[in-house]
């Protein structure tokens, strides 16, 4: 491939975000493009330092990952975002224009449906969501899309309850709750999705069912997790939060660059390596 020369700068930024296999993905779509002149960083920044960081971006900046607790935070400091992104009113990615725009989108939803597409699954008729925050309303959307019949989601209390109604609502989604003591219910639905934090879903883990279906868990370090690797070890499938990290990456790329394919393979090679090499 020829190079493409010529200084540009996009970066992930969050609070905490020293963990981030963002620039690891990043980078390696550069080297495949050719991107010679591209960079791509990580910055801590949390809500109250936003605004400050934004306006200081210099022309050379094509672009901004975002990850917790920003996602929300970055939508006034925008000039228009799309309508993935309002559907949940959350960005996960800012391209800056040449003409100084900022536009917001979300490719965490249709990074979702892409990693379900990979593994074959492009329908369900109904699915099950293990917990409430703002991954599961982003859930919600890409079941919108793919699942034709109700979702229900196991959540710790009722305030979270009434949010996740609230959520299917909104996105048209027939969204029933239920009390996580009932947890191992979800595990024998067509498609479940485990959008909670580390630790949180292994007790689940001596639940899952002799013929297990298809599970999309969200993690990707420590990866497995104890209910992907049983799972697995039943022979059901597994989407991991690597996987949406490569599609939902692979998106930013294509829209901060301008260029395109992006080479998810070498990106998700390249983060499997970053990973293995976390491990001890």
């Amino acid at each position: 491939m020829t190079g493409t020369v010529g200084k540009r700068r996009a970066a992930v930024v969050g609070s905490p975000i020293a963990h981030s296999l963002s620039p690891v993905l990043h980078r390696a779509a550069y080297q495949e493009l050719g991107l010679e002149g591209w960079s791509y960083d990580r910055f801590e920044v949390d809500e109250e330092a936003l605004p400050g960081f934004v306006e200081g971006l210099g022309p050379e900046w094509a672009g901004l990952s975002l990850t917790m607790p920003l996602k929300r935070a970055v939508i006034p400091l925008l000039d228009s975002i799309s309508d993935t992104a309002a559907s949940v009113e959350a960005v996960n990615t800012v391209v800056l224009t040449e003409d100084g725009r900022r536009l917001g989108d979300n490719t965490d939803i249709p990074g979702m449906v892409a990693a379900l597409r990979e593994e074959g699954i492009e329908q369900v008729d109904s699915a099950a969501i293990l917990g409430a925050g703002a991954t599961a309303s982003s859930a919600v959307a890409a079941l919108a899309r793919i699942c034709t019949g109700e979702v229900v989601a196991y959540v710790r209390s009722e305030a979270r309850a009434a949010e996740m109604r609230q959520w299917g609502e909104r996105l048209e989604v027939d969204v029933r709750t239920a009390d996580w003591s009932q947890a191992d219910r979800a595990l024998r639905a067509p498609l479940v999705v485990a959008t909670t934090p580390a630790g949180t879903t292994d007790a689940l883990a001596a639940a899952v069912p002799e013929r297990p279906t298809t599970l999309f868990d969200v993690l990707y370090d420590p990866w497995p997790t104890a209910l992907a690797a049983r799972w697995s070890m039943y022979g059901g499938a597994v989407v991991s939060g690597l996987d949406l990290l490569v599609h939902q990456a692979v998106l930013q790329v294509e829209q901060m660059t301008g260029r395109g394919p992006a080479p998810a393979d070498a990106m998700r090679t390249a983060g499997e390596h970053a990973l293995a090499a976390r491990r001890p």
